[in-house]
């Protein structure tokens, strides 16, 4: 069964953080679907096919990343390209105790996703 993870966000932009936490995790799936989820109650800062465009070319030399956008519930988008998993970043203890929740929610809403984390690196902890 291939190893396939959603790494969902607004991505608005993408940052070096965002691109560190994704190149680190390559070795450990065999797919990275970076997700930008739309949400039509919050206006982001740059349109979404400016975003869907430079995380493209962020990764267009990495096979094993795919980019889409979806709407509603990320278990929903995670159940529907077959992800048993979900990569997030996290730079604080505050970041932790919110995606701490947010797992377990989405643990509950569907029993095959497991959410991992990984630390951002020292020199992306203040968003750049």
């Amino acid at each position: 069964m291939k190893k396939i993870a959603v790494c969902p966000g607004s991505f608005d932009p993408i940052t070096r953080g965002h691109e560190s936490i994704i190149r680190r995790a390559l070795p450990l799936f065999d797919e990275i679907i970076i997700a930008i989820g739309i949400n039509v109650e919050k206006k982001g800062f740059f349109p979404l096919e400016k975003r869907l465009e430079w995380i493209t070319h962020v990764f267009k030399d990495e096979p094993k990343i795919k980019v889409h956008s979806y709407e509603g519930l990320t278990v929903d988008f995670c159940r529907k390209v077959d992800a048993a998993y979900l990569l997030r970043g996290l730079r604080t203890s505050s970041d932790f105790e919110f995606e701490r929740s947010i797992a377990h929610i989405n643990k509950q809403l569907f029993q095959g996703i497991e959410t991992v984390f990984l630390l951002t690196q020292p020199e992306y902890m203040s968003l750049n």
